[in-house]
């Protein structure tokens, strides 16, 4: 039997067999997710995998004045470099750090070479792409239909999911970037929120106070969004 060496909170890598996580392990290099860290540039070929053991990722879109929108939050259940599974080395998104953690870093060219004797992690890469599109899809839909306040407790829900503890460092201003809304209209949300006792936000930090609450607060999107994951890959989970 083979023995692993280290337990991986990462869901994907968790998920694998002792024989395919043995044949990656020597390839896996341990790295900081710094803030703001950049992992992956809109239309520049990727070099790497990426698969966080904590912290939080946002993939984001950017127009052409600058000004960017989170499509999608990764984290601990996931990955950066699908476009290497999905037949592609680059795409249009820019992928970074918006909570600092930790990663294994995977070369492309590793990856590529033992593909052919991974079919578990190629499978579960697949299922993660599934549940990926499936988060995209339905803040898609969130960002359309629903309150600037139930978007705000969700993108925070999904945050606490990824990170230890009930407190991160988040400033209003990324927040709206996050969020795709006004500064002002980010300000009223979080108020909002910190008035009925669910968050307390003070000085670019936020505390989870209340969390039943604060999924009260949320639309159905939160829900939605963690039961593909449970369903195609892991469930999102804080332990």
């Amino acid at each position: 039997m083979v023995q692993i060496s280290l337990p991986k909170t990462n869901a994907l890598l968790a998920a694998l067999p002792p024989s395919e996580l043995a044949s990656l392990e020597p390839l896996l290099e341990p790295v900081d997710l710094e803030l703001r860290q950049t992992l992956q540039e809109p239309d520049e070929p990727l070099a790497h995998m990426w698969f966080p053991h904590r912290g939080v990722l946002s993939m984001t879109s950017v127009m052409e004045d600058g000004s960017i929108v989170e499509v999608a939050t990764i984290g601990k259940e996931g990955m950066v470099g699908l476009g290497a599974v999905l037949g592609t080395n680059q795409m249009t998104q820019l992928i970074f750090c918006q909570v600092v953690g930790e990663a294994d870093r995977l070369r492309l060219a590793d990856f590529d070479r033992l593909r052919s004797e991974l079919p578990t992690l190629n499978l579960l890469l697949l299922r993660y792409a599934a549940a990926l599109v499936a988060q995209i899809a339905q803040g898609s839909a969130c960002n359309r239909l629903h309150t600037t306040e139930a978007r705000c407790a969700r993108w925070l829900l999904m945050t606490h999911d990824r990170v230890d503890g009930d407190r991160f460092v988040l400033t209003q201003e990324f927040l709206s970037q996050m969020l795709g809304v006004a500064r002002p209209s980010v300000t009223i949300a979080a108020g909002m929120l910190q008035a009925a006792g669910l968050i307390r936000y003070t000085r670019g930090t936020i505390d989870i106070v209340d969390r039943a609450r604060l999924e009260q607060a949320s639309c159905e999107c939160y829900a939605i969004i963690g039961s593909e994951f449970a369903r195609l890959v892991a469930p999102i989970s804080r332990k």
